[in-house]
């Protein structure tokens, strides 16, 4: 089903008589449990035309590497099969969609998108609405709620946004039907950009190469699939209880397919919802409640990769003691290179960077420690973004800003005031001790060193 309040206009232009209906894909990189694309197929049927979907490939993404890209690649390349076999044409671009989407839509009777919400996301698809002189319809597929139906403006924590999701729950937790296409585009001409091998489409981009791609992390909906199953066979019984152990594996390792719309949120949580596992409830919170909360955060707040996106009360407490005597300070160069006094922080830097995906408990502790060993707090939150975006692949996301913020504060409560953190929450190697034996996980991150650098 897809519900209306997944669809916005986003123009005043009308639908045109021409040749195809364009879906231009971007977010939702993926040919099933994909809204945009099934709307966009009701849309093409309804008037009569076939559709074409288009992606449009950027060499300068902010802060994206070899390591994003070849992820990227290796799930529009499965996406791009998968569409041709529901008789749909799928016709790469290779620059700005700023520029590409406004020339193909040319042609278009209807332009249909799907959503996104950090700044240059939303800025893309304002300046194409601007730029194309058909309908243009955005269409909600990576949240389980659109966001301003749960709700109109910031929440400043989960406990805000938990009622109002939960509300709204049952509508939209529906499985969404697949459409056949009545008519087949795969005869249209269109210039394509190869990614049939995923190495040499690399090559032929002009990116930053100073990341490799990662050798635990295939890209696409069938390895999605596959974790997923794995997930809920293997890990979902122990996940309540034991996600917060690095050692017991009991994460789900979903976020980087979840980032680039490889997977639907929605198919994972009726995945899930099929179960009697006593930890679908934890999981379900994470994947809806706080995932959701993070979109609701970089939606409205377009200063979500900036210190002062903070909450006030953090943001005065963080400055008053932000002169406060350091043990330890190290620059941007020791933390990137994993050299602190620390074994567990270099450990989990270095499961980062060798792995592109962060434990979620160690890259809390990870982002804590940056924010008490450097000199200035405004400094440390720009140092904890820039190592998070550039290395895990799940980077660049609201999640990702979301959970370095909340390592200053963000969506947390006040607490009792120490020397550097003021009142935001602290965290030390005993804490992690408590959890769990954090000197078998720096065996385990130095044995995956070994074996891959």
């Amino acid at each position: 089903m897809i519900q209306p309040e997944r669809i916005l206009v986003l123009n005043d232009d009308i639908v045109r008589d021409r040749s195809f209906v364009l879906y231009w894909m971007q977010a939702a990189q993926r040919a099933e449990w994909n809204h945009a694309l099934e709307y966009a197929i009701r849309q093409a049927n309804r008037i009569g035309k076939p559709l074409v979907a288009a992606f449009s490939i950027t060499d300068n993404y902010p802060e994206a590497n070899e390591r994003h890209y070849a992820f990227m690649l290796e799930g529009l390349k499965e996406t791009q099969a998968a569409v041709a076999k529901r008789g749909i044409q799928f016709v790469i671009l290779h620059g700005s969609p700023e520029r590409s989407i406004p020339t193909i839509a040319q042609k278009a009777d209807l332009l249909v998108t799907d959503e996104g919400y950090l700044r240059i996301q939303q800025q893309w698809r304002r300046t194409v609405a601007e730029a194309v002189d058909c309908k243009m319809v955005e269409v909600t597929t990576n949240l389980i709620i659109p966001i301003e139906e749960v709700s109109e403006k910031e929440n400043y924590s989960a406990g805000t946004l938990r009622p109002r999701i939960h509300r709204q729950l049952d509508k939209y937790l529906v499985a969404l039907r697949h459409t056949k296409p009545k008519h087949s585009s795969l005869d249209l001409k269109f210039k394509s950009f190869d990614i049939t091998d995923t190495e040499k489409a690399l090559q032929k981009l002009a990116i930053d190469r100073s990341v490799k791609a990662s050798p635990f992390f295939t890209g696409g909906i069938s390895p999605a699939k596959k974790r997923l199953r794995h997930f809920i066979k293997h890990k979902l019984d122990d996940y309540a209880d034991k996600r917060n152990d690095p050692m017991q594996d009991c994460q789900s390792n979903l976020s980087p397919y979840l980032h680039f719309g490889q997977v639907s949120p929605l198919y994972i949580a009726l995945e899930i919802m099929k179960t009697d596992s006593p930890g679908k409830d934890a999981f379900l919170e994470e994947l809806i409640v706080r995932r959701e909360l993070s979109h609701n955060f970089v939606y409205y707040n377009h200063r979500y990769d900036d210190f002062d996106a903070l909450p006030p009360w953090a943001l005065r407490t963080l400055n008053f003691h932000a002169k406060d005597k350091r043990e330890y300070c190290y620059s941007l160069e020791q933390f990137e290179n994993a050299q602190t006094h620390d074994p567990y922080w270099n450990a989990a830097q270095l499961e980062m960077v060798l792995t592109g995906k962060m434990h979620n408990y160690m890259r809390m502790y990870w982002g804590k420690k940056i924010l008490e060993w450097t000199k200035r707090p405004k400094n440390a939150f720009q140092i904890a973004i820039y190592l998070n975006n550039k290395y895990e692949l799940d980077g660049r996301d609201p999640n990702g800003y979301a959970g370095v913020a909340w390592c200053f504060g963000k969506h947390d409560r006040v607490w009792n005031r120490r020397p550097v953190f003021g009142k935001v929450r602290y965290m030390n190697a005993a804490g992690l001790k408590r959890k769990f034996d954090p000197d078998a996980y720096v065996r385990k991150i130095q044995n995956l060193r070994e074996k891959y650098l």
